[in-house]
């Protein structure tokens, strides 16, 4: 409840906005979203419509405008003018430069490519930065946006944002555009802070995730006799995210995945290769140190079905860790989301057309 006569406290209208109070004070302090009054001249006292100020410049950041014009847009709410310029959160995204900045001094850290599935695609030109936060370089505006809100630990924007991006330009797009250099960047930030902005990444990953399963829940029922994708990391390798990108982008083909997640051991995933009998395996390494050559190579050597018809799956080497050696026999390494999908679906199309045609 509002004190009518003084207003909310700082702390209160953070607790509310779900942001810190060194955010707000930070807007306050660098672009002038402040109160109208303040008690005794100095203490931050916020009536209604300073809430609803501080609200359209929660939600124009989180879309990934810049803090500055998001600031002029949401002081002209509270004068009650029209918003002057152009301060769009829709459209088609363009690339924008900068950093992430959300209060407090973090070293910047350089941001690379972020893994997708296997090499990462040619990232677009980067400039540096001035300033703190997440340095993106040029990124879409969406990707902005989702960092801004992430470093906030603002949950309701994230969720919204990932839904949003997922409607609007689909699962890939979303994936290698916005998701998959929030991550990376976050990481980053992370490695380089002496172990700061953990809570940032964990919150983060655990939103892209949710958002991936219900893609993946959403799709089309894909209860097809073709046999099934295996997807795994590989032992010691605990980053699934990439993997659940790939089940999402499968149900929406209507292909059947059985997902087995994070560090699956050798024997459990022998066991699940011959007992499901999948078309394709998809292994996830990360880094080098977790890339087991000799388990991707027994699993392309393993047979399945009745004698005299027996099959062996499509080993899909997916992920950093495995660059540095040619793909062996029965084995493939996409460069990236798109490329693995095309490469399952091809696989599918394949099976289809001979089966039509009485193989």
């Amino acid at each position: 409840m509002y004190d009518t006569a003084h207003g909310m406290t700082t702390g209160a209208v953070a607790r509310r906005l779900g942001v810190s109070p060194t955010t707000v004070r930070s807007w306050d302090r660098r672009y002038g979203v402040g109160p109208a009054v303040r008690a005794g001249g100095r203490h931050r006292r916020w009536s209604p419509a300073d809430v609803s100020m501080l609200e359209e410049m929660c939600r124009l950041t989180a879309a990934g405008v810049p803090p500055a014009e998001a600031a002029r847009a949401a002081l002209e709410v509270r004068s009650g003018a029209p918003v002057g310029g152009d301060v769009s959160v829709g459209g088609p995204p363009a690339p924008v430069g900068g950093d992430v900045s959300v209060g407090g001094p973090p070293a910047p850290v350089a941001v690379e490519p972020a893994a997708s599935l296997g090499e990462p695609s040619p990232a677009p030109a980067r400039r540096a930065a001035a300033g703190s936060g997440l340095p993106l370089g040029e990124v879409w505006q969406e990707c902005r946006g989702l960092a801004r809100a992430s470093v906030r630990l603002d949950s309701p924007a994230m969720e919204s944002l990932l839904e949003t991006v997922l409607e609007e330009y689909g699962l890939v797009t979303a994936w290698e555009e916005i998701m998959s250099p929030t991550l990376h960047a976050v990481g980053r930030k992370w490695e380089s802070s002496d172990d700061r902005y953990v809570e940032v990444e964990h919150l983060l990953s655990w939103h892209i995730s949710t958002a991936l399963r219900r893609a993946a829940v959403t799709g089309p029922a894909a209860a097809s006799p073709a046999p099934p994708v295996v997807l795994a990391c590989v032992p010691s390798e605990q980053h699934t995210l990439p993997l659940e990108a790939l089940a999402a982008g499968l149900a929406e083909r209507g292909i059947p995945t059985r997902m087995f997640g994070a560090a699956v051991p050798a024997e459990a995933l022998d066991a699940a290769v011959r007992r499901s009998g999948p078309a394709a395996v998809v292994l996830w390494s990360q880094a080098r140190s977790t890339a087991n050559h000799a388990l991707a190579r027994h699993v392309a050597g393993t047979t399945f079905g009745v004698r005299g018809a027996r099959t062996a799956p499509l080993v899909l080497l997916a992920g950093p860790g495995w660059l540095g050696r040619p793909p062996g026999p029965g084995t493939a390494r996409p460069e990236g989301l798109r490329s693995a999908l095309g490469i399952i679906s091809r696989l599918y199309e394949e099976s289809a057309g001979y089966e039509a045609a009485g193989g």
